[in-house]
């Protein structure tokens, strides 16, 4: 195993043995696995465990095995605590997408604070194979059923090569202890479900799934740059720019047949599958209907469309204090006294102390180089990493917008306030911001 653990570095170009990786280690089996196979390579790593309080005494056993291991082989050692259910209750979600936004927030601040080029997780090909079914139930797009990246900015996974049944094997050849979760014997999580009651059945129908599955991938993939490669000859032979216009001949449809075909062509403009279809079904009306994504509006004209960027859509926006309401690219604002205290569940909507706010404020879209303190937790995260762990696609990041005062971000609108702005028992005014689309 060894030999194909550093084949699948090399193919990948994963990283090299100058490098100083960052391990996450739980103290499961693919964890422990993943922390022989490194030091039998002779890489320099380091070892970061986050202990969530999930599990009692179970998780401070955890993180005490994980410790002596690393102490006993003279590794460097950090432990993260995270009051996982509290940060989930203060931002409404669950418990499994809590502690990921956690856990890979403290990663990166490990990164870049003790200097390590790479974090490596023990991800494996089961779990891409569970990634894929998830992706495929919640109707993911095509880039959805690759599986898990062997490899995402600094992240590196150089156990996709590998099933569970060969890290089990490798495990009790090498004689390697590691500590059972008992949350992963239940099915309360959907990841769970499948992998106890769908997988199976799945392995019942063909007892090589797993091998299958992984040529499977590398078709996938292959299909995924052939689409590519045809969306691309479909833009040179089709698209044409004019100053700050794209034109879009309508002969296009000669060659595409069905309304997701043009949604691969213009979702970088941020148009969606459901307009897509619109378009698609106006093409033969009369000319000049409009359709309008976040960003761009598109005209369909006598043998062309016509897409343009909104002007100055996302131009920053002052708010003073008089103000009730306030417009930033596709959305309004309102702002107004509340008279409830909670915090707001509604994503879309934001309670701050108001003695806290300072006028005017500034909404603009975010910048490289803006962090926030999200609720709940007392670090600083940069605005960017928190878009990542909220997997906000690629293409929805320029839009994203936050709230200013002073210079301190209290919002990154639609997705979390800063948690220096919070109502507290203190409190005593709050002021409630709504964020409502003004056009369809």
């Amino acid at each position: 195993m060894l030999e194909q653990f550093l084949n699948h570095i090399e193919q990948h170009q994963l990283c090299r043995k100058t490098d100083r990786i960052l391990l996450a280690v739980s103290g499961g089996v693919d964890s422990m696995v993943m922390l022989d196979l490194f030091l039998a390579a002779g890489y320099t790593v380091g070892v970061a465990h986050a202990n969530f309080q999930l599990r009692g005494t179970d998780s401070e056993h955890d993180e005490l095995f994980v410790k002596s291991v690393c102490q006993g082989k003279g590794i460097p050692f950090f432990a993260g605590q995270f009051n996982t259910t509290h940060y989930a209750a203060l931002n409404n979600q669950s418990i499994q997408l809590a502690a990921r936004e956690l856990r890979y927030a403290w990663f990166n601040e490990l990164l870049e604070k003790e200097k390590y080029t790479h974090l490596a997780t023990a991800h494996h090909l089961n779990d891409s194979i569970e990634t894929v079914l998830l992706n495929w139930i919640h109707g993911g797009a095509s880039e959805g059923l690759l599986g898990i990246p062997v490899k995402n900015g600094p992240i590196i996974r150089p156990l996709l090569f590998a099933s569970r049944k060969m890290i089990e094997a490798y495990a009790a050849e090498k004689k390697i202890a590691w500590r059972e979760d008992a949350s992963n014997q239940t099915d309360d999580y959907p990841r769970n479900f499948l992998r106890h009651q769908v997988i199976p059945k799945l392995q019942a129908l063909n007892p090589s799934l797993e091998e299958t599955f992984q040529h499977g991938l590398e078709k996938l993939k292959a299909s995924y740059a052939f689409e590519a490669l045809a969306i691309n000859q479909l833009r040179e032979a089709y698209f044409k720019r004019e100053g700050s216009k794209i034109i879009i001949l309508k002969k296009i449809f000669e060659k595409i047949h069905h309304p997701l075909m043009l949604w691969y062509l213009l979702r970088e403009y941020h148009f969606t599958a459901a307009v897509c279809n619109d378009i698609v079904q106006a093409l033969r009306a009369q000319p000049g209907k409009r359709f309008l994504s976040p960003t761009h509006q598109l005209v369909i004209d006598r043998t062309t469309l016509i897409i343009t960027l909104h002007q100055n859509f996302w131009k920053p926006v002052q708010i003073t204090s008089k103000q009730t309401s306030a417009s930033l690219g596709p959305w309004d604002m309102t702002i107004e006294t509340a008279t409830s205290q909670a915090i707001s569940a509604d994503a879309d909507s934001a309670r701050l102390d108001k003695d806290l706010v300072k006028f005017p404020l500034i909404w603009r879209p975010w910048k490289p180089g803006d962090y926030f303190y999200p609720l709940g937790m007392t670090n600083k995260k940069k605005i960017s990493d928190f878009l990542v762990d909220n997997k906000v696609p690629l293409s929805d990041k320029p839009h994203v917008t936050v709230l200013e005062s002073a210079g301190q971000i209290m919002w990154v609108v639609g997705y979390r306030i800063d948690n220096r702005f919070k109502v507290t028992s203190a409190t005593k005014q709050v002021l409630q911001f709504a964020l409502h689309p003004h056009f369809i």
